[in-house]
């Protein structure tokens, strides 16, 4: 088992790493980090609705209110539902989940895949929930399998895992520097948990923990999903030829824009001009020799008239796959109520697929993961969705979904 472990983990390596260089040039037109060249973005629109979309996905999936779900008994003799239903909601509530979960909308946008891990806090803290948004570049994945991996320093891993023994050509490295980073492995099998040091060598000597996991802490949705596929596709990656082109398009009007008020000179070296003292600045005197032409424009053919018609057509065509001109709908003001209810419609068959796999792949493993961490705790009856209670989803797409439905 730990040699096929091993090779799972390789293998889910191996999967990922074709979308490292496709989330990486995502990430870079749309959310850039310190180790991004940031003179390399030169057009925010993508940015701007990727921001605007996360911010609607967060109000019409997860509203930061205590009224998005609810639990409705299957039987007179199941257990009460609505005691399951108010603590779930009140730990959520104490909980981190509203401030972590943007992030994870941000990550599901831009890249397609996002991992939310639901843990469990001590005895005694205000929730009992704690929520920690993993980044995608840690997060490798097979069916029924989740490899999270950490770069810790070599003391925090001593400190944590005192038990476990250095390979021999590590130990004076880690003596000499106790900072030195090492690579965590934590792989989810099912439900069979394991950690180890993945620093070479046998796996069987390097296991720092393991355990069972009756629910699955990484919580992994998608926004959409091609056939065979393990991660998902997000408006940010179809929209990622439009993203560079329309970046390239500012980046050379810009240039042109430059040119246009330094201008191009030419002159003739007759042994006089000292080209190093000019300075092109309004008003300055350049000493020119008698009877030479001095400096002379040089007149550019570069006309990027037609660049604002393109550029126009792919800001819109970025806005169009981003949603941005669809979900700001119903923030017009003075309509009536019939042309709510069909701008609603229309949001819902818009969102309709992406809201049924969140629903699936987010919602619902969030929800029975909470229910067994507060069961186990005592705090309320042993509840099984689907055979002791249903899942009432209640936020505003649900509420779309419905009327809809009525229509």
């Amino acid at each position: 088992m730990k040699k096929n472990l091993q090779q799972m983990y390789r293998r889910a390596l191996d999967l990922r790493t074709p979308w490292l260089n496709r989330w990486d040039a995502a990430l870079r037109y749309t959310m850039p980090t310190a180790d991004d060249d940031a003179a390399m973005m030169f057009d925010a629109t993508a940015a701007d609705a990727a921001d605007n979309l996360a911010a609607s996905i967060y109000s019409l999936l997860t509203p930061p209110e205590s009224l998005w779900i609810s639990l409705v008994p299957e039987s007179a003799q199941s257990p009460d539902a609505e005691t399951a239903t108010m603590a779930l909601r009140a730990n959520l509530n104490d909980s981190n989940f509203y401030t972590t979960v943007h992030q994870c909308y941000m990550d599901l946008i831009i890249l397609g895949t996002a991992c939310l891990f639901m843990a469990e806090n001590p005895i005694g803290a205000s929730s009992a929930f704690s929520f920690t948004a993993i980044p995608m570049r840690d997060i490798a994945v097979l069916n029924g399998a989740v490899f999270h991996t950490a770069t810790m320093p070599a003391r925090e891993v001593m400190e944590k895992y005192p038990s476990w023994t250095p390979p021999a050509n590590l130990r004076d490295t880690i003596k000499n520097d106790p900072e030195t980073p090492l690579r965590l492995v934590q792989s989810l099998v099912d439900t069979e948990f394991t950690a180890w040091m993945d620093v070479g060598g046998d796996l069987e000597n390097n296991i720092v923990a393991t355990g069972k996991f009756e629910t699955n802490p990484y919580i992994i949705f998608r926004w959409s999903v091609a056939s065979g596929e393990q991660y998902g596709r997000g408006p940010v990656l179809r929209a990622l030829p439009d993203i560079k082109t329309a970046n390239k398009v500012v980046e050379l009007v810009l240039k042109n824009a430059t040119i246009a008020v330094s201008g191009i000179w030419q002159a003739d070296d007759d042994g006089v001009i000292n080209l190093s003292n000019i300075n092109l600045t309004p008003g300055a005197i350049i000493p020119k020799a008698v009877g030479s032409s001095g400096l002379t424009p040089l007149t550019s053919g570069a006309n990027f008239d037609v660049s604002q018609i393109v550029l126009k057509d792919l800001r819109e065509r970025i806005r169009h796959t981003m949603l941005a001109d669809r979900l700001g709908l119903l923030s017009e003001k003075e309509m009536t109520a019939t042309e709510i209810m069909a701008r609603s419609a229309d949001m819902v068959r818009i969102l309709g697929a992406t809201y049924g796999r969140l629903l699936h792949e987010f919602i619902r493993p969030l929800v029975e993961r909470g229910l067994q961490i507060l069961s186990r705790r005592g705090i309320i009856d042993r509840i099984t969705l689907n055979s002791d209670a249903e899942l009432k989803y209640i936020a505003p797409i649900a509420q779309m979904a419905a009327a809809e439905t009525i229509l």
